[in-house]
């Protein structure tokens, strides 16, 4: 296979960054000194990373579950792990912590069962993929450290906030669009 046909293959398999992956780095960005230490979550494309990087000077590593978007990332320059959420990771280490996560729900009639689709969709709700981060993300989280998480009204953000207070977080949103179906929230969390 060449070189060109393996890259468009790869290229399938990696959620690129869209409308949301922009908000994120909108509301992430000018929050992150050159001095600290950043994980993106579920880096994707690594376009997120590697913004926040070349913006910042901080030290930014990513990390997917997916294998190809770790290569992805990999070839931008960014360190990138394979490894589900913030399991790879030691306590209390990043500044900041950035995930746009798979929040769409899942529909079953449009369903691709590819690595695109695990990107996109978060399960009945939405929140399959919230819920156990906001769940274990404090653990990687430096003191003052925040976490920067996009959802959709689609995902139904009052329980995300409601799960992310109930885990001693305080919980604002910083930044917001809205689409045709939906409105997009990047939340902030922090240690209350």
């Amino acid at each position: 296979m060449s070189d060109l046909a393996d890259r468009r293959g790869i290229e399938t398999e990696i959620y690129e960054a869209a409308e949301d992956s922009h908000l994120l780095l909108e509301a992430a960005r000018p929050e992150i000194e050159g001095a600290d230490l950043v994980l993106e979550v579920g880096t994707g494309s690594g376009y997120v990373a590697s913004e926040v990087r070349e913006g910042t000077g901080a030290t930014v590593i990513g990390s997917d579950i997916n294998p190809h978007a770790c290569r992805r990332a990999r070839e931008l320059g960014i360190q990138a792990v394979c490894g589900d959420l913030v399991a790879p990771f030691q306590e209390g280490v990043f500044d900041a912590v950035l995930f746009n996560p798979p929040y769409l729900p899942r529909v079953e009639l449009a369903a691709r069962n590819d690595w695109v689709e695990d990107a996109l969709t978060g399960g009945e709700t939405g929140r399959e993929v919230i819920e156990p981060f906001v769940e274990t993300v404090g653990r990687v989280l430096a003191p003052g450290g925040a976490v920067y998480l996009v959802v959709s009204t689609l995902t139904g953000p009052e329980a995300v906030e409601s799960q992310a207070r109930s885990a001693g977080f305080d919980v604002q949103t910083v930044r917001e669009a809205s689409f045709p179906f939906e409105k997009l929230l990047v939340l902030e969390l922090k240690w209350t």
